[in-house]
């Protein structure tokens, strides 16, 4: 998972360069296109190119449109904000799966596992600035949209797994995204710079390794275990933003991020508590 972390940590960091030339739209359409031939050569050997067309097709559509509003706010956002800032909103997704499982997939949810949902979503306000006049920035709503896709699509990709295999379920995201992505940045297309190719092959690689990492990762440890170094994120974040642009978060970021990774934690253990007393 420290790994996965690292990888999508780098990912992000191209991201983050390359919107800085390129519409949000675009960098959508760039970090699919990239990814794209690593995953096919990816499910051509697993083998399981032969049941790739057989899929539920509306939830992969779903999937796939989610994937290009998520993608296109968090690259809007990480324009506007710091790594460290946009991992700090970002963080509440796990907090918003579960608030959203009980609607959707009708699982039960305790009183005190809805109190901490509710202490993350103060730990975003924080982050947001409790005060002045940067109060729900632009960029700070885009990332929250951008969780909040990302919430819905994991929703998503649970009910899918009862019948798609993963494989399926990656290659159709990204080429969706891609195709997506495409279409609807072509009236603002920018043509890419030469310098930019370097950064393009980062992209694609740190995304697919990222991948491969987080899966292993999931595979062979408990959940419970295993999730809560996703937050790593925040440090990884805040040494790229040094490194590169010399910026560092302010006390409400960090305030507002140990709020969120404290309400996350507890409902990722929780979670584990509850599964064991359901299913010994």
């Amino acid at each position: 998972m420290l790994i996965a972390v690292a990888m999508f940590s780098l990912m992000d960091t191209a991201m983050k360069l390359l919107s800085a030339t390129y519409p949000a739209m675009q960098v959508t359409a760039l970090r699919a296109l990239s990814s794209l031939p690593l995953v096919c050569i990816y499910v051509a050997w697993r083998g399981a190119f032969k049941g790739v067309l057989k899929v539920r097709w509306p939830l992969h559509l779903l999937r796939g449109l989610l994937g290009i509003v998520m993608i296109t706010t968090f690259a809007y956002g990480l324009k506007l904000l710091s790594l460290a800032e946009a991992y700090s909103i970002f963080f509440i997704a796990p907090t918003l799966i579960t608030a959203l499982s009980v609607f959707i997939l009708k699982e039960k949810v305790d009183a005190a596992r809805w109190c901490a949902v509710a202490v993350g979503m103060g730990g975003v306000l924080v982050v947001l600035r409790p005060t002045g006049g940067d109060f729900f920035s632009i960029g700070g709503l885009a990332v929250l949209a951008s969780a909040a896709c990302y919430a819905v699509s994991a929703i998503t990709g649970r009910v899918l797994s009862r019948s798609d295999a993963s494989e399926s379920m990656v290659f159709w995201l990204m080429l969706m995204m891609a195709i997506g992505g495409v279409a609807l940045s072509a009236h603002e297309w920018v043509a890419i710079r030469e310098q930019d190719w370097l950064l393009l092959a980062g992209l694609s690689l740190s995304g697919f390794l990222g991948q491969l990492a987080i899966t292993e990762a999931f595979r062979l440890g408990k959940a419970s275990s295993v999730a809560p170094f996703e937050y790593s994120a925040l440090a990884w974040g805040m040494g790229l933003d040094w490194i590169l642009w010399q910026v560092l978060p302010d006390q409400y970021t960090l305030l507002g991020a140990a709020i969120i990774i404290a309400s996350g934690v507890y409902l990722i253990r929780r979670e584990a508590v509850h599964a064991e007393s359901e299913h010994p």
